[in-house]
């Protein structure tokens, strides 16, 4: 009988690992080792001349263990199980989210190019892009997620740097508003505005989506980024980033971050290597514990409105990319009280079972006001044009019993 293609979380239990490369452990051992022994001095040399591009790999040759700034078991094993969900060509792992997307933006980005993105973003990419790539040259561009596809082609053209797109770089869902970006447009408007032989890149940081619940490459992205912390870690124990996309794209930003030295460790890549295992069947209950607490306290007197994916109006323009984009309405609630801070503040104070911390994607559900926390660095104008008010309480739905969750909100609605 042939072999059944298998399912991304059936092969997350093996795939990428030779037991008998490691003396028949079940799991990948960890690699704590800063270097690796060579068979040989040929073997070495030929190593390096791949490792830093001076020669095409000969068929069916794998880039040997070096160093493990450069490659290590643990952190090749994970790179080729994340490129499973995603469907994408190769992966690139690093120490955090952040390193991931400024590897990203650094290695695509030159002096007098133009980078659009989306907004909001979170609040560390915000300031990156806002703040730091600028000092480099690089010239700025934001769009609104409710913008048309005309009304950001005429932002492009009239901000007189048209002819040096480089990059598209959406967050979707927008990062604490819920809000959606259409990422066939942004692969029809990176098209649009082409110029040379170097095609624009649409990367889309989809965290809030991990790798389960939307697919950027299938709609025309070119790479995927990822907070690994997030739902790819999952326990609140690990701080990591990914960016998945096709050999060309990801061998240029692996080369980037040889140099600039942020890639994981064998630690970090074993503990993500853990998580993935049970990432499906963790992200479908936290999607589900959603849609309780959504339904239960969405008319609740002392709640304005809920940004949640879920309670999309059929007919809009929004839940036609829903309906097109994604799998699930995900996890991620952002609840608007009625009131300002104080009331945010009374009411995260008042929780008892869900905790007040950053973050999202874990196994606890985690509540946090993003106006004063995460997205605290991000220009007030920009908050306000956004949708990042001071009555908004983002909140990450975790694993706990929903009927627990849901009387943990009443009760701190009610104090």
């Amino acid at each position: 009988m042939a072999m059944k293609k298998m399912s991304p979380e059936s092969l997350m239990m093996s795939y990428g690992f030779k037991p008998e490369l490691s003396e028949g452990a079940i799991k990948p051992p960890i690699f704590q080792t800063s270097t690796f022994v060579f068979r040989s001095a040929e073997h070495g040399k030929a190593f390096f001349e791949q490792a830093y591009g001076l020669r095409e790999k000969d068929e069916g040759e794998e880039l040997g263990l070096i160093y493990s700034r450069l490659n290590n078991p643990d952190l090749e094993i994970l790179e080729n199980r994340l490129t499973l969900w995603d469907q994408s060509e190769d992966a690139a792992v690093f120490e955090s989210g952040m390193g991931a997307i400024t590897t990203t933006l650094l290695r695509f980005l030159e002096p007098g190019d133009l980078l659009v993105h989306s907004n909001p973003i979170y609040g560390g990419t915000d300031h990156f892009v806002k703040h730091v790539l600028p000092k480099f040259g690089i010239h700025i561009l934001g769009f609104d997620p409710l913008d048309s596809q005309e009304e950001i082609e005429k932002l492009i053209q009239d901000s007189g740097h048209a002819d040096k797109l480089k990059m598209v770089y959406v967050e979707t869902p927008a990062n604490p508003t819920n809000q959606l970006v259409d990422l066939e447009m942004c692969r029809m408007i990176a098209d649009k505005f082409q110029s040379g032989e170097d095609r624009p890149v649409v990367a889309v940081d989809n965290t809030y989506m991990g790798p389960l619940w939307q697919h950027p490459l299938k709609h025309g992205a070119d790479l995927v980024l990822y907070s690994a912390t997030k739902y790819i870690g999952g326990h609140s124990d690990v701080i990591a980033g990914a960016c998945l996309g096709s050999k060309e794209h990801i061998a240029m930003i692996k080369e980037m971050r040889t140099f600039l030295g942020n890639m994981a460790g064998p630690w970090t890549g074993w503990l993500l290597l853990r998580s993935l295992e049970t990432l499906k069947v963790r992200m479908e209950q936290q999607a589900r514990n959603a849609a309780r607490v959504y339904e239960e306290i969405k008319d609740h007197p002392k709640v304005k409105t809920i940004h949640y994916l879920g309670a999309l109006k059929p007919g809009t323009r929004q839940h036609e990319i829903f309906e097109k984009q994604y799998a699930s309405a995900g996890a991620m609630l952002s609840i608007i009280l009625e009131g300002g801070e104080k009331e945010s503040f009374k009411f995260l104070n008042n929780l008892k079972l869900i905790k007040l911390a950053v973050s999202l994607g874990s196994t606890e559900s985690l509540a946090q006001h993003p106006a004063t926390m995460t997205h605290a660095g991000v220009d007030p104008e920009d908050r306000k044009k956004y949708g990042i008010s001071d009555n908004l309480v983002r909140l990450s739905v975790g694993l706990e019993n929903a009927d627990d969750l849901i009387w943990d909100i009443k009760q701190a609605l009610e104090v």
